[in-house]
């Protein structure tokens, strides 16, 4: 069942448009050679009004990915950011998830793009958990994926590029089929890299641990949340190379992004992570987490955006 409501409205353009009319011709350069950029963060009802986490941080992020790609968004950040914020409004959503994206339009066909239009659009829709409803509770079941993430200087793994998610649905795909919820990649090096869209984080004694961008990490921007959240709190965290057999000795696992928020891992390769439970790191990152997202910490990092 799809989630999306066919009556809503996506922000094209610089125009509002109704969801159904919504199209681009089956000739734009993005459909043959996967020349966009994207994002993907939501909007939380809290206690005090519907608030949208990080938005600054993502649309930056956005307009980095577009850079390392020679796509020029016309549009300045802060009409960027606007434009999320009145397309959650004209679909007068509470909550919901927010996917921005930037593309090679229609104009010619080659693996040259500069004669192609830069297109961008943004949809909005609800969207419960990523990993399952229970998941950030009682954990999921991965497995190491046998697909690597890309080698360094081959694609730019810091840009969230559609064409980069061809590696992730084989993570992805490979996982499901074999009756896991999600695959952990490694690098070419076979150091632990990042899930199908989720970066990754192990505890043991006490330290957080997780690898660094060279080992083809996208930068999360809930990553980045927790690496702060981690300082605040006093919690150590190093970021360093992580050997694949690290995974299976932690004393807890957790994966973060925008679509699975924090969420614990149950096992890898059908090894339990300690008692198979979310640890209390895990879960004392979560609280504070999502104790920032309702307000009830104040906003010191400046990561709300209300909308009302």
């Amino acid at each position: 069942m799809s989630p999306f409501n066919e009556n809503g409205i996506i922000w094209m353009n610089g125009k509002l448009v109704p969801w159904k009319e919504a199209n681009i011709h089956i000739a734009s350069h993005v459909i043959h050679y996967g020349s966009s950029l994207f994002e993907g963060f939501r909007t939380y009802e809290t206690p005090k009004g519907s608030v949208i986490f990080r938005l600054k941080a993502h649309i930056k992020r956005l307009y980095n990915s577009c850079k390392m790609y020679r796509m020029e968004i016309p549009y300045a950040h802060e009409e960027f950011n606007q434009a999320v914020i009145d397309t959650i409004a004209a679909n007068k959503l509470k909550s919901c998830y927010i996917r921005p994206i930037v593309y090679r339009g229609y104009a010619t066909l080659g693996v040259n793009p500069f004669p192609n239009p830069v297109d961008c659009a943004i949809l909005v829709w609800e969207w419960g958990k990523y990993l399952g409803e229970d998941a950030l509770e009682n954990g999921v079941d991965v497995r190491v994926s046998s697909w690597q993430r890309m080698a360094p200087n081959t694609f730019p793994a810091l840009a969230k590029s559609g064409a980069n998610y061809m590696n992730s649905q084989l993570i992805k795909m490979e996982a499901i089929s074999d009756g896991y919820v999600e695959g952990i990649a490694l690098n070419v090096r076979g150091h632990v890299s990042e899930g199908s869209g989720e970066n990754i984080f192990i505890v043991m004694d006490g330290t957080i641990y997780t690898p660094p961008l060279s080992s083809s990490v996208l930068p999360g921007i809930t990553r980045d949340s927790v690496i702060q959240l981690a300082k605040e709190f006093e919690i150590p965290l190093i970021e360093e190379t992580i050997p694949r057999e690290m995974l299976y000795v932690s004393d807890e696992v957790f994966f973060t992004g925008s679509a699975a928020e924090i969420t614990p891992i149950r096992s890898i390769d059908k090894i339990l992570i300690e008692k198979g439970k979310r640890g209390p790191i895990t879960k004392k990152i979560q609280d504070i987490f999502f104790a920032y997202i309702n307000g009830d910490k104040g906003d010191k990092y400046q990561w709300l955006t209300y909308l009302n």
